[in-house]
């Protein structure tokens, strides 16, 4: 599919002198060219198979992925009416965790990739809880034990494909995340960056390297492990679909969308509104540790310079819970209808829902927890419910804001938002309401790709510095907190009663 640009908007202008972006995504890959000026010119986008071989796994065919990824990008290319002589760089960001592994001779996948949802390497956590500890981990890590990290999908594989050990430990077989399989296909490079490294549970949060304990941890021989480069650097030159074009840059998607939004300030955070939603607040040149729930990750390196780490908050269900009314529930035909519905009454009417489908991301990582409805009586409409889905997510986004002002002393001054669910206005009002501080959307929602292509875009010098690309961002609205204090405080405590009511379901 390509998403064509508005006729005539860039004609005769077009300079050639453009950056690409590649946005592997969960499901789907798109290609996105820039202009100078941050603005899009052209998008093209392929969804690929889910695999779900068992309950519980989630597997992609990583051949498929790099087809379509170079299938989009000679769409894009096209529509954009350029070759690869017109880009100066292209940048690479990714779904973070999913785990592949090719042969070095060849080039091909041993196995399906094993996708970041993927729960199966529950059994392994628990061993690795005895035998190493959380805490340990934490520290090391930043990471807290949950399924969804790449090392542990690692250690499965390699004890569970036949020969698998014996030829990654003679060096003939490579594990990357899906940008370093990217870039390896690209340009023949085995590389990663900081931020995919960090959430493979075998980087170091300090020392920005594989750590030979926690190889040692989890039976990983380095001899597979790519190597950990800056987020903003030129790691070779592609060859093929886009060839002679510097491949410079690599982002984790949330690290991506944090970048895309300019985050480069200590305080400074965004929140991305999807299937779930991911808060990530810059914290700096120092990984600020949590005891409130969060992770720990660094948000970007640009070549020559320190790290910026983040605080980051996971919440698992908030645009999949307006989908779950429409499909499970038919309250809605349509996701945007869901606003329409909320607005017909004036409040929740005493109705608060908890979506912990699958249990409770950060900040209470509580897998025992299963979704309630509470306060129903007999004068809650379909519109109280609609209102009470949508409000879910803006509660749930406190609980993480709560908990990084609680591990920082970088208090939050704003939101900037992005993601499909910033579209509904009834939602980005409450959000501001209950966070008390302005609720900022950017103009470009592709901000992911507009992260990777800035900071590839930096490597080569197309654009100067980060001054240069923070004059570049702009919001198109913004909300400010209405809400009485008291009122806020009285329903954040009926929000807490009901998250209490999820917990200990599953024995």
């Amino acid at each position: 599919m390509v998403l064509r640009s508005a006729p005539g908007r860039y004609g005769a202008e077009m300079t050639g002198e453009y950056v690409a972006a590649i946005d592997q995504g969960t499901t789907s890959s798109r290609c996105i060219v820039f202009d100078r000026a941050g603005e899009i010119v052209a998008v093209a986008q392929r969804e690929h198979r889910q695999v779900f071989p068992r309950p519980g796994w989630v597997e992609h065919d990583a051949e498929e992925i790099w087809a379509n990824v170079e299938r989009v990008v000679r769409d894009a290319l096209a529509d954009a009416g350029t070759g690869p002589d017109g880009l100066a760089a292209v940048g690479i960001t990714n779904q973070r965790e999913t785990t592949v592994v090719w042969d070095r001779a060849t080039g091909r996948p041993v196995a399906n990739a094993v996708v970041w949802q993927d729960t199966r390497t529950g059994p392994l956590l628990r061993e690795l809880a005895d035998s190493y500890g959380e805490e340990r981990l934490r520290a090391r890590t930043g990471l807290t034990l949950a399924t969804y990290f790449a090392g542990p999908k690692l250690r499965w594989l390699l004890d569970n494909v036949d020969g698998l050990r014996e030829r990654a430990e003679r060096g003939e077989v490579l594990f990357g995340t899906m940008d370093s399989w990217l870039i390896w296909k690209l340009t023949g490079r085995h590389v990663t960056d900081v931020t995919n490294a960090s959430r493979t549970m075998l980087m170091g949060l300090e020392t920005l390297d594989w750590d030979p304990e926690l190889l040692d941890a989890l039976r990983v021989p380095a001899a597979m492990l790519p190597q950990i480069r800056s987020s903003a650097e030129v790691y070779g030159t592609a060859h093929g679909v886009l060839d002679g074009v510097p491949v410079a840059s690599a982002l984790g998607d949330q690290q991506a969308a944090l970048f895309g939004q300019t985050c480069f300030q200590p305080g400074e955070a965004k929140c991305t509104y999807g299937t779930g939603s991911f808060l990530l607040l810059n914290t700096g040149a120092s990984p600020v540790p949590s005891s409130h729930g969060l992770l720990t990750t660094v948000a970007y390196r640009i070549d020559g310079q320190p790290a910026a780490y983040a605080l980051e908050g996971a919440i698992a269900v908030t645009g999949s819970l307006v989908q779950w009314l429409r499909d499970n529930l038919g309250l809605i035909s349509s996701a945007a209808e869901v606003e329409e519905l909320a607005a017909t009454v004036d409040d929740n009417g005493g109705c608060y829902v908890v979506p912990a489908f699958s249990g409770l991301f950060a900040p209470h990582w509580r897998s025992d927890a299963r979704g309630v409805i509470a306060g129903l009586t007999g004068y809650i409409t379909k519109g109280h419910l609609a209102r009470a889905a949508l409000e879910a997510s803006a509660w749930q986004t406190r609980e993480v804001v709560d908990a990084m002002n609680a591990d920082s002393d970088v208090a939050l001054r704003r939101l900037r938002v992005d993601g499909g669910m910033t579209a509904n206005g009834l939602l980005m009002q409450f959000l501001a309401d209950v966070l008390a501080v302005p609720v900022v959307r950017s103009r470009i929602t592709e901000t992911t790709c507009l992260g990777a292509a800035y900071a590839a875009g930096l490597a080569v010098g197309f654009w100067p510095d980060l001054a240069t690309l923070r004059a570049q961002w702009r919001s198109d609205a913004q909300w400010e907190s209405r809400m009485d204090p008291a009122h806020r405080e009285r329903e954040l405590g009926r929000w807490r009663k009901a998250v209490a009511r999820t917990l200990d379901w599953v024995d």
